[in-house]
Order: C-alpha cells, then sequence, then structure tokens
C-alpha cells in the first residue's frame, strides 16, 4: 500500500513538472514569436558612447566629452510598473517610464551637477523627459546625507525649471537620446525575461529526467 502511494505521489508530481513545462514552453514560444518594438523608432546615442551595459544588469551607462571639456555622465533603468487595477488596460509599448541620472562636471572642478530625471512615452512615437530634482555636491566621492543638496526641484519658478531643461539638452540629452534609451532598456528587460525563462525550462526539464 506504501509503494502504492509512493507511485501516486510520483505519479502527480511528474504532471505538475509536465504542466509547468508545457506553459514555459508557451510563454517562451509567444516571448520570441512577438516584436511589440518594430513599429518604435530607435533613437540614437549622438555623441555619447556606451560605459557600462551588462548582460545580466538592469540599467545602463553612458558618457559624452563636449568640445568644451565638459564631462557628461547618464545612468539608466527602468522604472517600476504603474499601479493598474484589474479594469485598467495599458496596450503601451512601454508600460514602464526609464529613471535617468545625469552628472555633468566642469574641467578642473572636482563638484558636480546632478540631474534626476525620468524619461516617458509621450505617446505615438517619440518620448519625453522630466527633471525630477536638481543637485549641486561639491564632490562626487564625498556626500553626506547631512548636506543641503538643492530645494524642492518642482517649487523653483518654472522659467528656471525650462531653463535647467534647455541646459541638459544642449548637453546631448535630447528626444533622440531618450528614445534610445526607452526603447534599449525595454528590449534589453524583454531579453532578460526570455532568459529567465529559458533557465527556468531547463531546470524542470531536467527534473523531468
Amino acid at each position: 500500500m506504501q509503494r502504492v502511494s509512493k507511485i501516486i505521489e510520483k505519479g502527480a508530481k511528474a504532471l505538475q513538472d509536465l504542466n509547468l513545462l508545457k506553459l514555459l514552453q508557451s510563454e517562451i514560444t509567444h516571448e520570441l514569436s512577438s516584436n511589440p518594438f518594430q513599429e518604435v523608432k530607435s533613437g540614437s546615442l549622438g555623441d555619447f558612447v556606451v560605459d557600462w551595459d551588462s548582460l545580466q544588469s538592469q540599467d545602463v551607462v553612458l558618457r559624452r566629452k563636449c568640445e568644451t571639456g565638459e564631462e557628461v555622465a547618464v545612468s539608466a533603468l527602468l522604472g517600476p510598473l504603474p499601479f493598474t487595477r484589474e479594469t485598467d488596460t495599458d496596450d503601451s509599448v512601454f508600460p514602464r517610464n526609464v529613471l535617468m541620472k545625469i552628472c555633468v562636471k566642469k574641467p578642473g572642478l572636482r563638484s558636480v551637477l546632478q540631474f534626476d530625471c525620468e524619461i516617458y512615452n509621450k505617446g505615438g512615437n517619440g518620448s519625453e523627459f522630466d527633471i525630477q530634482n536638481a543637485y549641486y555636491l561639491q564632490s562626487s566621492s564625498a556626500i553626506s546625507s547631512s548636506d543641503y543638496r538643492g530645494p524642492v526641484f518642482c517649487d523653483l519658478d518654472h522659467r528656471l525649471i525650462g531653463a535647467f531643461k534647455e541646459y541638459l539638452i544642449s548637453k546631448g540629452i535630447g528626444e533622440s537620446l531618450t528614445n534610445f534609451l526607452i526603447l534599449h532598456l525595454h528590449k534589453k528587460e524583454h531579453s532578460q525575461y526570455v532568459n529567465w525563462l529559458k533557465k527556468l525550462e531547463s531546470m524542470v526539464t531536467k527534473d523531468e529526467r
């Protein structure tokens, strides 16, 4: 009787594994056959070069040296998925905004200007970015949590906010770059998701044997 119980238990586990395997394979097939980014503008790096873009990491880091000697560094990654109710529908190709940090350093100075920004799909076929915060840092290597880093950005005069944005655009942070980042990071996440599914498939398949 005990032997029969073990056989039944083993058979039930095999069926569960087989069901999981089929669902994983179906999801992999679906993801590989779909191309949601086909009609999207790719944008370009402009004068930026890729400094970091690991297959395992979620972020990408870009750098640019301006003709004036200024150095501009951009780090970006996808933000969290927005909260939606079960009745909400979101058919956007880019369901997540991009969190972008920009640092500008002038030659001969240790101080750094840092801007925390957010890139979002503006509808149709393009992107836009807003500045969330602007900081003046005396040194990028010595930052204390008690240091005054600047006012609440949205409380600034709207003309000053606009001037800050134009300043960043002049440093190469234009729509072509934001188009590149929002597409690249979503494609990167999609690739990482497919690789994750394949690893699970491999593990379940190995258990089957």
